[in-house]
């Protein structure tokens, strides 16, 4: 069944953006369809993360009625399609938030697997990414401002009838300070599809324009989001054995091969 996944958070900042794009590469890292949307019109990122900063048809021309949804799709290198928002703030001005809805089949007939980069926080554009899903995924961090404003996107969505697959909680660095799963999970009462490491691997991703799940594929992180794709589709997928090899690890510590 084809479905539209919005990842949305209750707070800027938690690696929302860098949540969607690597979903999505680990979803097609499995061998299924994928088109990224952004639905982030304010402050779009996806073109960005991905090497499409500025593309001839955006969502913006198509919520403005002057493109179909298929004439703004790209197709990265890896195999995923995108659909990239307008960076001009001229563009921005003309478009309605609330008519991304009445999109929502278009959007099916693209790819088997919607995954939708909303806007930050609870604001109008939010809410009409999150009105568009067949289910969302909150991301967050494991500390208190974020978590609280996870819980807030949580309820709104309950109040919206909308399904909440779980939470996926970024930048973790497993020490005493930041909140430790058990808590996260009764706080928020949903499922937690998966733990992102903090790792440089991301950073640096991010500065070579593409999912880590590409640039490094045997990385903490890229194997954290294959883990969750992994549970998502029902598919066999062993972490450990994906992980670089001890000898290589090494080298590259070492600076005796590039990583």
């Amino acid at each position: 069944m084809k479905r539209i996944i919005v990842i949305t958070s209750g707070k800027g900042g938690v690696g929302k953006t860098t949540t969607a794009i690597n979903l999505g590469a680990a979803i097609n890292y499995f061998g299924r369809d994928v088109l990224v949307i952004d639905g982030n019109l304010t402050t779009p990122n996806v073109g960005i993360h991905l090497n499409s900063p500025e593309v001839p048809i955006s969502l913006n021309h198509v919520l403005s009625g002057k493109a179909d949804a298929f004439e703004a799709v790209y197709e990265h290198e890896s195999g995923i399609k995108i659909m990239p928002s307008s960076l001009s703030i001229k563009e921005l001005s003309k478009i309605k938030p609330e008519k991304m809805k009445e999109f929502k089949d278009d959007f099916k007939k693209i790819s088997d697997f919607i995954i939708m980069d909303s806007a930050a926080g609870l604001g109008s554009e939010a809410l009409s990414s999150i009105s568009l899903a067949d289910d969302l995924i909150i991301v967050t961090n494991p500390e208190m401002p974020a978590l609280t404003d996870a819980l807030k996107a949580i309820k709104m969505a309950e109040q919206m009838k909308k399904s909440v697959m779980g939470v996926i909680v970024t930048r973790v660095r497993k020490n005493d300070i930041e909140m430790q799963p058990e808590t996260v999970k009764e706080m928020l009462e949903v499922p937690i599809l998966g733990m992102i490491p903090e790792d440089i691997c991301v950073s640096k991703s991010l500065c070579m324009k593409d999912a880590v799940v590409h640039t490094h594929p045997k990385s903490n992180a890229a194997r954290a989001y294959k883990e969750i794709a992994a549970k998502m589709l029902n598919e066999k997928y062993d972490s450990n054995k994906d992980r670089e090899k001890l000898l290589k690890r090494i080298l590259i510590r070492m600076k005796l091969r590039k990583g």
